[in-house]
């Protein structure tokens, strides 16, 4: 089905939720991460929630990026305040950012994961380069006109997906 390239490979309510102890474990080593709407709020700085996160996924062993439509004032203060690397207008859904991030995180798709909250630009990108991907729920209703029309498009990919997980 056409729709099946957009399907997660596992669905989440956050990116704070996800047992990144137990995916170490299982050879997992490095996080790409989408910023907005997936750490923090759209635009909103890095809270303390997101600096005990990367925090304790330093601890953990993992390698951090964070890949990001954005522009680089953006990406790079919430960088700095997370202690991560990034890449900044990252062009997603295209594979060229995730395939930089993981050359840069030395790490390949078996050893990557992605979280991020959106269907077709977070998800889809990284599915096309190969790796595991997390999606999770926008942390705020309010987003930009595109993104929310695009969030309904998602709605429809969900159904279809979640129909067929229910199998």
């Amino acid at each position: 089905m056409l729709l099946e390239r957009f399907y997660p490979d596992h669905e989440v309510n956050s990116a704070y939720s996800i047992d990144y102890a137990s995916l170490y474990s299982k050879g997992k080593r490095a996080i790409i991460y989408d910023v907005d709407n997936t750490l923090v709020p759209h635009g909103a700085p890095a809270d303390d929630r997101a600096k005990a996160l990367f925090a304790s996924l330093r601890e953990i062993g993992y390698q951090t990026l964070l890949l990001s439509n954005n522009k680089e004032p953006r990406v790079k203060s919430f960088s700095d305040a997370v202690g991560s690397t990034y890449i900044f207008k990252a062009g997603k859904p295209g594979i060229k950012g995730y395939q930089k991030a993981m050359e840069r995180m030395g790490s390949d798709p078996a050893t990557t994961i992605f979280v991020g909250d959106q269907l077709f630009t977070d998800v889809w990108g990284a599915k096309k380069a190969g790796i595991d991907t997390y999606l999770v729920k926008p942390i705020h209703p309010k987003e930009e006109i595109q993104i929310v029309l695009k969030r309904v498009l998602e709605r429809i990919v969900l159904y279809f997906y979640h129909k067929k997980i229910k199998k």
